[in-house]
């Protein structure tokens, strides 16, 4: 008793000092630090299923202690869908009617950006992610998804073009990639985009929701439920895992994915991660690795919107992946971003998620590629959160109502 009151009185003293205010330095430190915190999830989960190991779903809480602040600074930009940082520092909101706005880090609007192809404007689809090319400040080239009509029905494509940001419009542009087939459903395009550490855009696409797409979600053949790796040219990129395999769209780089709308690289190591919407439980956070199954439809910690099991109820399968982590009942996450700075050192290279049904931001702490500590952020603004950037140490995030929030010192 003596040893545990010494324990938790030192973790004490180093909040108070400020030598030690990194949560997670703590809970490295100190497990009985963890162990004062109750996980955040307080609901009951939608099914009795057991996760496949320890931490994989409902972990201790943990709570920044650092001072920062939170602060609308924008609003009423419409239906965004990304908020993403620039090579500059500035931010780029794209709006799902077909606009891209450049926004500063104070939140005013510095340029409106027009001259995409025509999007699908139905349900989840319109214009959606950009990236901005590595080589940015030299060739000026940006690229985006956006959903677009395809005779009776619709897919996720990929274009680029040459940002004139003094006209306020993209230039040269060209449609590089389309995720072949097209279904008529106006759900689950996905679709997050970002390049990879060898100068290749990762594109993440779901399967459409509806049960035609959802088979495909395990066939190499179809475009539907996968991650594609390809070049600035929209070719498959060199190196990809089914390149050589007779039938396989050579451009996919994993599959068995529901309705990815997180995608980031892992500062600390370089892998991509990913979150993606489960049906009702069975939201989940994936680390990204050629070749994978990732296991929708045959696998899954979540069941139908009706109540009734998902295929055979499975959650384990030869030569599926587990999630990192999992939520049910579900958070909705969309947009993702690792933490990139010094700002509030014990947020360093945790990653946070956008949350739409969960209006809130959720900050998981990682170790080993595990998760081990959870947080949210945000829950009395009574949003939906769409997606989240990292600018120099501070967070931005953009909701459904089109507000944008500065999270930070």
């Amino acid at each position: 008793m003596q040893h545990k009151t010494r324990i938790l009185f030192s973790a004490a003293f180093l909040l108070a000092c400020g030598t030690a205010a990194a949560t997670n330095d703590l809970l490295f430190l100190n497990p009985l630090f963890a162990d004062t915190l109750p996980a955040v999830e307080k609901k009951a989960p939608n099914s009795d299923y057991r996760p496949a190991f320890g931490g994989q779903t409902r972990v201790k809480g943990v709570k920044t202690i650092s001072g920062y602040k939170a602060e609308k600074i924008a609003e009423k930009i419409g239906a965004p869908f990304a908020i993403v940082a620039m090579p500059d520092g500035r931010l780029m909101v794209t709006v799902k009617s077909g606009r891209m706005e450049i926004r500063n880090q104070n939140g005013t609007l510095a340029k409106t950006i027009t001259g995409f192809p025509a999007v699908d404007l139905v349900g989840q689809g319109g214009l959606l992610d950009v990236a901005f090319d590595p080589n940015y400040s030299r060739n000026k080239m940006i690229y985006w998804t956006y959903s677009e009509k395809q005779g009776k029905g619709n897919l996720t494509a990929v274009a680029k073009g040459t940002l004139n940001e003094a006209a306020g419009k993209v230039e040269q542009v060209s449609v590089i990639f389309r995720a072949t087939p097209a279904l008529n459903s106006n759900l689950h395009f996905g679709s997050r985009i970002v390049f990879d550490a060898s100068g290749n855009l990762l594109v993440a696409v779901g399967e459409r929701s509806i049960l035609e797409g959802r088979a495909q979600a395990q066939q190499l053949q179809s475009g539907l439920g996968k991650i594609f790796r390809i070049t600035t040219s929209g070719r498959p990129a060199k190196g990809n895992p089914f390149v050589n395999k007779p039938g396989a769209m050579p451009e996919i780089y994993s599959y068995g994915h529901r309705n990815p709308q997180g995608l980031d690289i892992n500062p600390a190591t370089g892998e991509p991660w990913e979150a993606e919407f489960g049906p009702r439980g069975g939201d989940e956070i994936n680390i990204i690795r050629a070749g994978r199954n990732y296991g929708w439809p045959v696998i899954t910690y979540g069941i139908e919107y009706n109540g009734s099991k998902v295929g055979d109820a499975l959650q384990k399968h030869k030569g599926m992946e587990q999630p990192v982590y999992y939520w049910d009942p579900v958070i909705s996450p969309s947009g993702i971003c690792f933490y990139r700075g010094n700002a509030i050192p014990e947020w360093k290279n945790n990653l946070f998620v956008a949350s739409l049904s969960g209006q809130h931001i959720d900050r998981l702490v990682i170790k080993n590629n595990k998760v081990i500590g959870e947080e949210r952020l945000l829950a009395d603004k009574g949003e939906r959160f769409r997606d989240i950037a990292c600018v120099n140490g501070t967070l931005y995030t953009i909701t459904d109502k089109g507000n944008i929030y500065r999270i930070g010192k």
